[in-house]
């Protein structure tokens, strides 16, 4: 359901994610970005998404993306509550408009969402404006449903280019890019 490369379904059973969530709470406080956070994105003259924050406490930030399929859903919110995990679940908006209730659930289960595109495109091939448009159409969307407003973004397949970040930011998001990918085959 989560879990996803290249614009390829790699199913996964329940059993396999309940397994990797048993190794994360073994390690998993609750994650909670500070209020400020100083993060050199440019070295040189590459943009870079956030992959990790530095800390000398003991956590992990747990995230989802959701691209299609609720059928783990129910579930997984949970045991997330069951554990009292804090996680961050990345959505689509065609996810958002398929299953709206799922949606408002994890935002009435205090989850952050963030923003995982409109469409799931390569969004390193958009221009500006169409980048604007996948992050914003989904916002307004979720906006609608929660009242919240996002402020992360995880770029679909991991693809990004200094334009797609510089075009987040002014959108108000922080880019944010997985730096251990628990995705078991």
């Amino acid at each position: 359901m989560f879990n996803f490369q290249k614009g390829v379904f790699h199913p996964f059973s329940f059993k396999t994610l309940l397994l990797s969530a048993a190794f994360l709470l073994l390690l998993l406080t609750a994650f909670t970005l500070p209020a400020a956070v100083m993060v050199s994105t440019t070295p040189g003259s590459r943009e870079l998404p956030i992959y990790c924050v530095q800390t000398d406490q003991k956590k992990i930030a747990l995230t989802f993306d959701a691209a299609w399929g609720n059928e783990d859903t129910a579930d997984l919110l949970s045991i997330l509550a069951r554990n009292q995990i804090h996680a961050t679940f990345f959505l689509t908006g065609s996810w958002v408009d398929a299953y709206p209730d799922d949606v408002k659930a994890i935002a009435a289960a205090g989850h952050d969402i963030g923003n995982h595109s409109q469409t799931h495109p390569e969004m390193s091939t958009l221009s500006k404006e169409q980048i604007r448009d996948e992050l914003m159409q989904v916002h307004k969307n979720v906006k609608e449903l929660t009242g919240q407003n996002m402020c992360f973004f995880r770029p679909p397949y991991g693809d990004y280019n200094n334009l797609l970040i510089q075009t987040a930011t002014e959108c108000g998001y922080l880019s944010i890019q997985w730096d251990i990918d628990t995705f078991v085959s």
